[in-house]
């Protein structure tokens, strides 16, 4: 593994679609994506952003992990020139709590700038969070944790996550997070068909979570990018040849760049699953979940996401985080559940947020500049 430290010109944006305007994205909610890393020691080997071009296939090919050393203050910059703000979200390609964080403490560094100004900041992770990270985040009231756990089986995650942190210690964030009363998510994603699929498994883990604290669960069956199937598919012979031509079979859906599983299949274990949060309490989402529609816009098929048929919350994250908006050096909630993508009257006036468009830090300072009229503050709490 190379350390490379690098200076960062990078801007904080929101969600990027693939499937764009093939499909409407499934996540409700508006956020600000930060990477303060590209690579990642966890080194699942499914990982999508193995496909990612750039400094991602440096990391793929070399195993060099990019530091952007930088980035906490470039984005608290960013931030002051805004008064309208969505909830940051540490980190949607790598892990934010990964060994390296120890030394370089980005993470934190990022969460402390959120927490500052009083914007919410919600973390995911495979990986520890730090006992300091955790005392930030209970400071904001909308800012929350996320912890993928796989499996309660802790010989078959060391296979799927290699450089993660035991099943212990992640159950271990829950339980600190909750007891510090920060909302806390679960992440059933993604979900290896015939491996870690199994009902009775599921509900053993779903209540494992619960107990340690968790409120919502998310989940997803591993997608399959066609770029990376060759080492999935290793990584599937690893853990049972006898699984290959089942998985052959199964994962025939191409939807963008990936393979999916049957659709059959897919609905199968989310029914299965919602059944399971239901009788457990907990509230159910699905995250970045397609099936085809039949139908086509310039000759590529048309999807639909599946959320509407088995989410159980309004936000796919479980949590409700409204839009926040400047009053003088801190930023304060608008009146709302930040829901975003569905919303039918927005009381921040930015009616495009409605429309799940890629957004850039050049949108979020139009906005801002947009907020000139005083009717529009008192939608803040």
């Amino acid at each position: 593994m190379k350390l490379v430290i690098v200076k960062s010109a990078k801007e904080v944006h929101g969600w990027w679609h693939p499937l764009r305007p093939y499909g409407r994205r499934e996540c409700t909610a508006e956020r600000f994506l930060l990477n303060p890393y590209i690579g990642c020691q966890h080194n699942c080997p499914f990982c999508y952003t193995r496909t990612f071009p750039g400094y991602f296939e440096e990391w793929r090919d070399k195993g060099t992990i990019f530091i952007f050393e930088n980035f906490p203050q470039s984005v608290a910059k960013q931030l002051d020139r805004l008064k309208i703000a969505a909830c940051g979200y540490l980190s949607p390609v790598t892990d934010p709590f990964q060994p390296l964080e120890e030394e370089f403490r980005l993470s934190y560094q990022l969460v402390k700038v959120f927490v500052e100004r009083n914007i919410p900041i919600e973390v995911i992770t495979k990986g520890k969070i730090p006992q300091e990270v955790i005392e930030l985040l209970s400071q904001q009231k909308h800012s929350f944790v996320q912890v993928s756990i796989l499996t309660w089986d802790e010989n078959l995650r060391k296979i799927l996550v290699p450089g993660g942190v035991d099943t212990d210690a992640l159950l271990d964030n829950l339980k600190r997070a909750s007891e510090a009363g920060i909302y806390a998510v679960a992440r059933i994603d993604p979900i290896f068909p015939y491996i870690t699929d199994n009902p009775a498994d599921l509900k053993r883990l779903v209540r494992l979570v619960k107990s340690a604290g968790a409120k919502h669960i998310v989940a997803s069956v591993v997608d399959i990018p066609v770029k990376t199937r060759k080492e999935i598919f290793s990584l599937i012979g690893r853990i049972d040849k006898k699984l290959l031509p089942a998985y052959y079979e199964l994962f025939k859906e191409k939807i963008g760049y990936s393979l999916h599983a049957k659709i059959d299949y897919r609905r199968y274990i989310f029914s299965e699953l919602k059944k399971i949060c239901e009788e457990e309490g907990l509230t159910f989402a699905l995250c970045m979940e397609f099936a085809l529609t039949g139908r086509e816009l310039n000759g590529k098929p048309i999807v639909e996401g599946l959320n509407r048929y088995f989410a159980t919350s309004r936000n796919c994250e479980g949590m409700n985080v409204p839009i926040y908006i400047r009053q003088g050096d801190k930023f304060a909630p608008l009146s709302c559940d930040g829901a975003c993508l569905l919303c039918e009257n927005p009381i921040c006036g930015i009616e495009e947020l409605a429309t799940g468009g890629a957004w850039r830090l050049s949108d979020y300072i139009r906005w801002s500049k947009k907020l000139v009229s005083l009717t529009l503050w008192k939608g803040a709490e």
